[in-house]
């Protein structure tokens, strides 16, 4: 039976330019089966969390929208897209169903809409704030994140190992080669499509959609963002670290250990802070990224479960939310 080594692909159209990044020579994984990173399980709260804590659905998504002053929460089995109004935080929340829970969600219209991947559904759906109408643009392959260029539609689709590039509904380009395709960034010149089976990051011209010589990851990468400094920050959930790529060309400049199931992340791009959570401890910390290496300034308890943040660029203040129902967490120091 075919052994698959996630670092290198050997069946794949995707050849990573450096196996072994980092000067880790560890594989990823040997095994008949690939398998994504997944965030451990979090143990009871022992420590109160700290900020102020009101009640939310269960999610693992979660999205501040300045122009607003909304916060979107969606994901972990949730068939709907919470609004919480940060400015009034005992008003009722919004609800807004969907036809599936969301795998993705991203603001668009300078935060008055979200995008939002639904595999499940097969479909993308840009989802109005305000009148909670929602645009749905059918795509086969179990689509995973959703990424607008222009007037295209960048799409990852790992129930066809692609990422495929849409204008008006239809397929322009593919890039193949994807078997996790998941996250998608845009960084200059090039969409960097993050896969967490092959636990890589890749880079596409964005004009051809040609895919750009490509590094291993860690060994579980999960969530990424992009940074003010043109880098891609990505979690390493299996391998405990936080990493920095920069992009055009790609090349790793930062990692770091951060023990505990590090898994979602938000940037901070008023202070260049990291916020990282780590559900096996039920604790967000934040890292200074403007040095050499991340240095660690902040660490507070959270709810438990904590699978999504998010940040209010103007304040800092953070959002974290528990993808176990156990509430909204608001830290403002």
């Amino acid at each position: 039976m075919r052994r698959l080594i996630a670092a290198c692909l050997t069946t794949s159209a995707l050849l990573l330019s450096a196996c072994t990044g980092g000067g880790d020579s560890r594989p990823l994984q040997v095994t008949d089966e690939l398998t994504s990173a997944t965030p451990a399980p979090a143990p009871s709260p022992e420590t109160t969390p700290a900020g102020r804590v009101v009640p939310a659905p269960p999610a693992d998504h979660a999205v501040y929208l300045p122009a607003t002053g909304l916060l979107a929460l969606a994901g972990a089995g949730q068939a709907s897209v919470t609004l919480v109004d940060t400015r009034e935080l005992g008003s009722p929340a919004r609800t807004i169903e969907l036809p599936a829970p969301a795998a993705s969600l991203r603001p668009l219209d300078g935060g008055r809409g979200l995008l939002a991947a639904l595999p499940e559904a097969e479909v993308v759906v840009d989802i109005d704030v305000d009148s909670g109408e929602l645009t749905r643009t059918p795509v086969r392959g179990h689509p995973s994140d959703a990424l607008p260029v222009g007037d295209r539609l960048f799409v990852s689709r790992p129930g066809a190992e692609d990422v495929a590039v849409l204008r008006d509904g239809d397929v322009q380009h593919r890039a193949e080669g994807f078997p996790g395709a998941d996250t998608l960034l845009r960084r200059g010149s090039t969409v960097v499509v993050v896969d967490k089976l092959t636990t890589s990051v890749t880079p596409l011209d964005i004009e051809t959609a040609e895919k750009l010589p490509a590094l291993r990851a860690g060994e579980g990468a999960t969530r990424a963002v992009t940074d003010e400094f043109g880098r891609v920050l990505l979690v390493d959930t299996r391998g405990e670290e936080i990493m920095a790529f920069a992009t055009e060309p790609l090349i790793m400049k930062q990692r770091y250990p951060a023990k505990g199931s590090p898994f979602a992340l938000a940037y901070d791009p008023g202070r260049d802070l990291a916020w990282v959570t780590l559900t096996a401890r039920n604790e967000l910390v934040g890292y200074d990224v403007t040095g050499g290496q991340p240095r660690e300034t902040h660490r507070v308890p959270t709810v438990r479960q904590p699978e999504a943040v998010a940040v209010d660029p103007k304040t800092g203040t953070r959002y974290v939310a528990s993808a176990t129902g156990d509430g909204l967490q608001v830290v403002r120091k």
